[in-house]
């Protein structure tokens, strides 16, 4: 069946036409009409939509593109409000808000959609709903004996939200935006230093040099995370991920840049060093050299991960961590089918369609940035076809699509999907919207005129012509086309400005870019079960299910076929599993089974314990948080673990202990400590979303409007000495 799809999928690619009025797709016409009044009509099988004539209009040869800018337009203004709900927050009751809401299905206001929203465009068609949108996004503290600040939310989320996901500085991707009104440019610097102190606080690893936490935006952990993440968020907390920590270093640039406009130049230049820093870890611990690519995520003692998401790697090559060759080849290598670009690779075959073997507009929409970024035009008119054809199909921007489909459902009973998907979704408004005036007409953030555009889209938005339009609502961008047309990209040649009007003739140059990679295998193996280590003598006996590769502290090890061993000691040792298939493609991890002498330190607080010999120690504790499903809340418990051995300083250890089914492990850290030391640990308050005052407002669970709460029932301390020259924690 999968082959059939397609085929057919490559041979309705290979057949379309040249998209001036209509497409077909699968067997399904779509056509876009104009009338006298300068309404659009879209028609397909299973509707039509009037769109109303729009306030700003896109004249090029196809009615359709035109039209489709034109439905965007209404699209976005569906979605500005004076008011916005969410079941979780007042009862359900509606709260004031002139801003965007995120679409149909999400009549609310979320952090990341929003910011990611405005970076795409949305600044331009309605500053001040993005920045009503943002603003709403802020909060103080409601607890006196926190530390004070300005910070921006974390959503509800995993094992009950921050630091477990630690994406919310994409907010300051929005808000670079906006730094025009005075007011809010204040703002922004506050909540910008207040945030990434917190960050370094409680989610920043000096180790590895990164910043830990979820991948930003796949926030659903069993599409994107080993299954047995379902009830167990841990791992997540503990590993780092590459777009959350590209999103880091361009809030580290930001605050660098804000620092300096204030004259600050000791800040400015902690947060240069810092950014610089993160750079470079990034590149050393995400690229994977074997495939050419940056991993989605790491485990939280480094073990690589065969996981690849098409934001993170976009972010990173628009951001600048991604240099040159490095930035062209993780592009080129990231595969794509028919229909356009998943957003995760390879796909998992036990889970229901939704990040999972998807495309997300607003993502593909980054990859054409990124691929602006490197000049690579069959990856650019690859998403700009992707984004036009999910719009056209189903008569709204949709939050996502199936992978080999472009369906906006496809029913395989329980992998159907995807699971949900909500028509003038806002991140997909915004890409239609950037797909136009970026990925077609070149305009770029800082105001240039900068096109890219592929020769293979001529004929669809040339058609007969020489010239094409765009109104924007400050600016009007004209493109002409050169006589000559011998290469695969059309940029810039001559430009030409009058007033708020730019007109750009072009030049065509051929340009040495890598082809799409569209014969990449679609799904993964499936996770093995942690293996088994049993002591014999100075070896430990492993044992798994069939043929595993093996990690043993992050580093790959050797592989078995169902029985091996490793060398025994008494520092801790942690081995996972993962299987290859045929194709040379990696399972996600299966848990890590940890063997060593492990103390258990109990009692009441402050505990002690006492060094049996000089080196490095890991630590966590044994806890149970029932105060909140898995899957969402705010009550996830941080606390600082202040460790005090003998006469030295005191180190301090960030313990996350996410919602939890029962009694389990929380995050881990290390501390050093001489042989025969006194070692004293006492528990300090950290801070989780529930401190913050917006949620008072939040009536869906713990830690809302009956009061903050970071709590968490801490059974044993436990203490395991790690292996000279384990550098991870």
């Amino acid at each position: 069946m999968l082959s059939l799809l397609l085929t057919a999928a490559m041979a309705a690619s290979a057949s379309a036409p040249a998209w001036q009025d209509g497409l077909d797709w699968h067997g399904v016409h779509v056509g876009m009409s104009e009338d006298a009044q300068r309404r659009y009509t879209l028609d397909w099988p299973f509707g039509q939509r009037v769109i109303p004539a729009p306030p700003l209009r896109a004249d090029t040869a196809s009615v359709l593109f035109d039209g489709l800018y034109a439905m965007a337009q209404d699209d976005l203004k569906l979605d500005s409000v004076g008011a916005i709900r969410d079941g979780a927050f007042d009862h359900g009751r509606p709260i004031p808000c002139h801003c965007f809401e995120t679409g149909l299905k999400w009549p609310y206001v979320w952090t990341r959609d929003l910011s990611y929203a405005i970076d795409l465009g949305l600044w331009r068609f309605d500053a001040a709903r993005a920045r009503n949108g943002l603003e709403f996004k802020l909060s103080g503290v409601r607890v006196p004996s926190a530390t004070q600040g300005l910070y921006v939310m974390q959503d509800t989320g995993s094992g009950g939200s921050w630091p477990i996901s630690t994406d919310r500085v994409v907010w300051f991707l929005g808000a670079q935006h906006l730094l025009g009104d005075q007011a809010f440019a204040g703002k922004v610097y506050t909540a910008l230093r207040d945030t990434l102190a917190q960050d370094r606080q409680y989610a920043f690893d000096a180790t590895f040099g990164l910043y830990r936490g979820e991948t930003s935006f796949m926030d659903w952990r069993q599409q994107s995370y080993p299954a047995w993440t379902a009830d167990n968020v841990s791992f997540i907390a503990q590993s780092y991920a590459l777009s959350t920590n590209v999103l880091h270093y361009q809030a580290l640039r930001l605050a660098a840049t804000l620092a300096d406009a204030r004259h600050d130049a000791p800040a400015a230049a902690a947060y240069r060093d810092q950014a610089a820093a993160l750079k470079t870890a990034i590149n050393a611990h995400f690229w994977r050299a074997d495939r050419g690519m940056y991993m989605s995520y790491i485990g939280g003692d480094g073990m690589p991960v065969d996981s690849y998401d098409l934001l993170g790697i976009s972010l990173a090559i628009t951001s600048g961590v991604a240099d040159g060759a490095r930035a062209r080849q993780a592009l080129a290598n990231y595969p794509t089918w028919p229909a356009g670009s998943p957003v995760m690779w390879p796909e998992r075959v036990d889970q229901p369609i939704y990040h999972n073997r998807a495309i997300w507009p607003f993502v593909s929409a980054y990859a054409l940035r990124a691929a602006r970024a490197v000049d690579d035009p069959a990856r650019i008119a690859h998403e700009i076809r992707s984004v036009m054809r999910g719009a056209a199909l189903y008569g709204s921007n949709l939050e996502n699509y199936e992978l080999l489909t472009q369906g906006q459902h496809v029913d395989e009973g329980e992998l159907s999907g995807p699971v949900v998907n909500s028509p003038r979704q806002l991140w997909s408004v915004a890409a239609y919207l950037d797909v136009v005036t970026e990925g077609v007409f070149g305009l770029d953030e800082d105001g240039r005129v900068q096109p890219k555009l592929p020769t293979s889209l001529v004929p669809m938005l040339f058609g007969s012509r020489t010239s094409i339009t765009l109104n924007l609502p400050d600016r009007r961008i004209t493109l002409e086309l050169p006589k000559r047309r011998t290469g695969n990209l059309l940029v810039a040649d001559r430009i030409r400005t009058r007033g708020t009007a730019t007109t750009v003739t072009l030049k065509s140059i051929q340009v040495d870019a890598a082809p799409l990679r569209t014969g990449a295998p679609l799904y993964a193996p499936t996770a093995p079960a942690a293996p088994t280590l049993t002591a014999a003598g100075d070896h430990w006996q492993v044992a798994g299910e069939g043929r595993l590769q093996l990690y043993v502290d992050g580093r790959r090890a050797g592989a078995i076929d169902g029985h091996g061993t490793l060398p025994r000691s008494g520092a801790l040792t942690c081995v996972s599993a993962t299987r290859v298939d045929a194709h040379g493609l990696e399972s996600l991890p299966s848990p890590a089974t940890c063997a060593g002498d492990i103390a258990r330190v109990a009692g009441s607080w402050p505990r002690q314990w006492t060094a049996p010999a000089s080196g490095r120690y890991r630590v966590w504790v044994d806890y149970r948080n029932p105060h909140g499903p898995i899957s969402t809340g705010v009550t996830a418990a941080v606390k600082m673990l202040l460790v005090r051995c003998g006469d030295a300083g005191v180190q301090r250890v960030p313990l996350v202990m996410p919602h939890s089914t029962g009694t389990q492990r929380s995050t881990y850290g290390a501390f050093d400590a001489s042989a025969h030391a006194a070692c004293r640990f006492a528990l300090a308050d950290g801070f989780n979303m529930s401190y913050l005052q917006h949620f008072a407002h939040y009536t869906g669970g713990a830690g809302g409007i009956d009061g903050p709460l970071n709590d968490a029932g801490i059974d044993a301390l436990r203490i395991a000495p790690l292996a000279r020259g384990n550098t991870t924690p």
